[in-house]
């Protein structure tokens, strides 16, 4: 970042250049000149035209009624087979069951290993 230097503000180097166009660079004031250049496009405050975006160039809309050229159709989506419910609802109890007593097994051994690791520090 370059800094101020003599008796300028700090905040000079953020302000607006002044109007008119004093003060920009060369290629900031050039006229637009161009196919491209829509009306109004670079005029600045007081009529002064100045170069700059001018927007994107135009484009012809494609003809009324295309699409896109279609290869493969793909095939029509097939249908599934039948859930047994009755099946689905004891298979999630015996997975919960063993859930559960995994859970209760790791418990019980750490209750364990706690009691032990107390009853030594007591005595």
């Amino acid at each position: 970042m370059t800094t101020p230097i003599g008796g300028s503000p700090p905040d000079d180097f953020w302000r607006r250049p002044p109007p008119g166009g004093e003060g920009l660079p060369d290629r900031a004031t050039a006229s637009i000149t161009g196919e491209h250049a829509s009306p109004g496009a670079g005029v600045g405050p007081g009529g002064t035209t100045f170069g700059g975006y001018t927007g994107p160039p135009p484009s012809t809309p494609p003809p009324a009624g295309w699409r896109p050229p279609v290869h493969l159709q793909p095939a029509a989506p097939r249908s599934l087979p039948p859930q047994d419910m009755a099946a689905l609802d004891m298979a999630e109890q015996r997975a919960r069951r063993v859930t559960y007593s995994i859970g209760a097994v790791a418990g019980a051994v750490l209750l364990i290993l706690v009691c032990l690791l107390c009853s030594r520090i007591v005595f």
